[in-house]
């Protein structure tokens, strides 16, 4: 049920792109988030250049105005071994397939719980129906 944001300098990235990366992302939460294909929801921000901030060299990474950021929102409990897999596969599949530079590969994880989320209708289809609060 992860929940992704996508945040760009806008005019660097074309629709053919940025439909590549959305295919990227979900590709890489399959395979190391476990993920079902039909757990899709992505929304893509461009932002203009004044409205954009970065270091170009924060941690001795050098970025460019390519840079993407990949805020992923999700429910809590992966390991360490599935998200660094899941940095390493979406810079190398988004190098390859949009083509970008590594580098411009940014990414942030923020998990949270089930009670979390409504998927709509105002309930949290998540939660058992005996974890339910009622008014």
């Amino acid at each position: 049920m992860p929940f992704i944001r996508v945040s760009y300098v806008e005019q660097q990235y074309g629709d053919i792109q940025l439909q590549r990366i959305s295919q990227v992302i979900m590709q890489a939460l399959i395979d190391h988030f476990n993920v079902p294909e039909d757990d899709f929801f992505q929304v893509f921000h461009a932002h203009q250049k004044e409205e954009f901030y970065y270091h170009p060299r924060y941690l001795n990474v050098e970025r460019s105005d390519e840079l993407l950021f990949i805020h992923i929102t999700c429910k809590s409990g992966r390991s360490i071994r599935q998200k660094t897999g899941l940095y390493r596969q979406l810079a190398h599949q988004l190098s390859i397939g949009v083509p970008m530079r590594q580098e411009d590969v940014f990414i942030i994880i923020n998990e949270n719980e089930f009670a979390d989320w409504s998927f709509g209708n105002g309930i949290a289809q998540m939660l058992p129906v005996s974890e339910e609060v009622s008014e």
